[in-house]
């Protein structure tokens, strides 16, 4: 199809109106008229060619007998994307909606570039929509009336604030509330949702009392011995922050975070009364142990084994499977993964104390299927006395953690693998501890990326077979 000499500029009348797009692009399909043959243009926006012709209003009506095809897929998609504050949005879901008239699945096609943008763009909406109705914050001022009404400001990304309208509606049905945003504002009196114009910062209210109550319950349900800040910023980025009171908190309760931690682990720290003597004593134990829930889900503790006195402890997360139904740890496909390994690195495997942080196995059932799940800070915390208490007896030069839950295990505190993995670090009986990833993380990865994985998991086992 052959595109007219000056594009036709095809301006619509709102930024987030899909049923005008779908109107106007279907009488172009009609037209066959090709998509660099328009531009769009949105309020607020320009078309970008000095030399392009306006489309008339009223666009011819789509013939009764074109069948202009839109998949119901693509139709979902394109009603977030639209929302986006791309201004090429229009231009690509015309030019996706051509195609798709020559290549009905091509919705279907990830690898395509048009299409991995229109899903880069939905994703994108989607998110703008759920930090909004996470981070909206109202502040009371009284009304003239004598009545209270709630005003927040907010900052979207993108043309959202219509689209999230009836959330709020629902959400504080019986309150008198404003949001207002650079875009334009919203207002509901309790029977009627009204639109406004755009507002500033300044137009919104400044602090008020309930905002202290924010803080207080922000600061009580920070747990430090759970904090990635990298999560976190993901879940609230720091643009989100100047309108939110409890993120005033942040940088201080960031900074004490290890502080506070330590100080948990050691003010809850598990006694179980006299260590075990032996380590049969402590298969006894574990066996009997119900003190927290792993260990009442009805499976079987599985103790570690290996010589009674062992240079070096091998530490896992917790028995799977397989090991639960054998009652011995690392005899599934991730510990013969790590006997092969361990083999390479010029580690005897049976000189070897090998035990796991967790004693039962926490799963999930699926069918006749029991599928693994982590274990929680606090059940490795509960776990850790009878850990230590394998430690105690075994008494290990070298200690080698795999995984983060093992680390946990012998440290009381979460560390990275990543940046913690190939250096020794000391405990507090006078042992090194050296930690790496779990051998099942290399049994996830795909086939591409696991050679490079695997090497340096060989690299930190040639480290720690010198040190024994």
């Amino acid at each position: 199809m052959v595109p007219p000499a000056s594009p036709l500029v095809v301006a619509l009348s709102a930024a987030d109106d899909l049923a005008e797009w779908r109107e106007r692009a279907r009488a172009l399909i009609a037209a066959r008229i090709a998509p660099d043959g328009v531009l769009w243009s949105e309020p607020g926006g320009a078309a970008g060619d000095l030399f392009a012709v306006a489309a008339p209003a009223d666009c011819p009506p789509v013939a009764a007998t074109a069948a202009i095809r839109a998949p119901r897929a693509f139709l979902q998609l394109a009603g977030s994307a639209v929302l986006h504050c791309d201004s090429r949005r229009f231009d690509l879901l015309y030019r996706l909606l051509w195609r798709l008239q020559r290549q009905p699945r091509l919705i279907e096609d990830g690898a395509d570039p048009d299409v991995r943008r229109l899903h880069d763009l939905a994703r994108a909406v989607r998110r703008d929509i759920h930090k909004m109705r996470a981070f909206v914050r109202f502040r009371r001022v009284s009304e003239p009336d004598g009545g209270e009404r709630y005003v927040a400001w907010f900052e979207p990304q993108h043309h959202i604030l219509r689209a999230n309208a009836r959330f709020f509606v629902n959400r504080f049905t019986a309150m008198r509330w404003t949001i207002l945003t650079p875009a334009g504002s919203l207002d509901w009196d309790g029977a009627t949702l009204r639109e406004g114009p755009p507002a500033t910062r300044a137009d919104a209210p400044g602090a008020d009392a309930a905002e202290d109550l924010w803080r207080t319950y922000y600061a009580s349900i920070f747990n430090p011995a759970r904090l990635k800040v990298g999560a976190m910023l993901k879940e609230m980025p720091r643009r989100y922050w100047k309108n939110l009171p409890e993120a005033t908190l942040i940088p201080e309760l960031i900074a004490g975070a290890q502080a506070r931690e330590v100080a948990m682990v050691q003010a809850g720290a598990i006694d179980f009364g006299d260590r075990p003597a032996t380590l049969a004593a402590v298969a006894t134990g574990i066996a009997a142990c119900r003190r927290c829930a792993i260990g009442c889900n009805g499976t079987r503790a599985v103790m570690g084994e290996g010589p009674a006195r062992a240079a070096l402890m091998i530490v896992g997360e917790q028995p799977g499977d397989v090991e639960e139904e054998q009652g011995r740890p690392f005899v599934g496909p991730a510990g013969r993964l790590l006997r092969q390994h361990l083999e390479r690195a010029g580690i005897v495997a049976e000189r070897a104390y090998v035990t796991n942080a967790v004693k039962h196995f926490k799963f999930e059932p699926r069918g006749p299927r029991r599928l693994h799940q982590s274990p929680t800070a606090g059940e490795i915390d509960h776990c850790r006395w009878w850990l230590d208490s394998e430690r105690a007896l075994v008494r290990p030069q070298v200690v080698l953690a795999l995984g983060a839950s093992a680390a946990r295990g012998l440290l009381g505190r979460t560390v990275s693998v990543q940046r913690e993995r190939a250096r020794p670090m000391p405990l507090d009986d006078g042992s090194e501890l050296w930690i790496t990833t779990h051998p099942s993380y290399l049994l996830r990865l795909p086939e591409d990326s696991r050679a490079a994985e695997e090497e340096r998991f060989a690299a930190d086992l040639r480290a720690v077979a010198v040190r024994v």
